[in-house]
């Protein structure tokens, strides 16, 4: 009776002991592909969907002068071609970068809706960048971050688009 309850005991440790090894196995390939299916690549963001809004030529002349709106414009180009070197940098050039833009805002695009579209933007790019830069933040939270810059840029241009229409009726004098 002993001998048998020993026996069976032995028998279950060595079962149990091998069912570790191959959980151990597949959970390491599991981490591995994870790791590689993190990446993100420019085929990835052009795969993001949001309405992207393009600045009116009438627009397209009044940013020419905002230097600081150029090199947003120029920095989210860089995005879409997968290239987050201005977005996961540290945190203190990309807040003087948007304190400069929020000072250097035309003063024909000073009103309310443009503003808020300014601290929205503040706000995307800080966010994104504390998603970049750290580790435990999963790909889809990263990708959600990136297309919250596209589409906080593109309602910008929509609200710079509709001010300066809006302008533009308004000047309109009755016959």
């Amino acid at each position: 009776m002993k001998i048998s309850y020993v026996v069976v005991m032995l028998i279950s440790f060595m079962i149990i002991s091998c069912g570790d090894e191959k959980k151990i196995t597949t959970e390491e390939v599991i981490i591995e592909n994870d790791n590689l299916n993190n990446k993100i690549t420019a085929k990835t963001i052009e795969s993001i969907d949001y309405k992207d809004y393009a600045l009116s030529p009438e627009a397209e002349l009044e940013v020419s002068s905002w230097a600081p709106y150029q090199e947003l414009s120029k920095q989210i180009e860089f995005l879409k071609k997968g290239d987050f070197s201005f977005f996961n940098d540290e945190i203190e050039p990309l807040q003087k970068f948007i304190d400069g833009f929020k000072a250097s805002l035309p003063n024909t695009f000073n009103t309310n809706p443009i503003l808020s579209r300014n601290v929205i933007i503040e706000t995307s790019l800080l966010k994104l960048n504390e998603y970049l830069t750290l580790d435990n933040i999963s790909r889809k939270d990263k990708l959600l971050g990136i297309k919250d810059v596209f589409v906080a840029f593109s309602n910008l241009n929509y609200q710079l688009n509709k001010k300066l229409e809006r302008d533009m009726y308004n000047d309109i004098q009755p016959e």
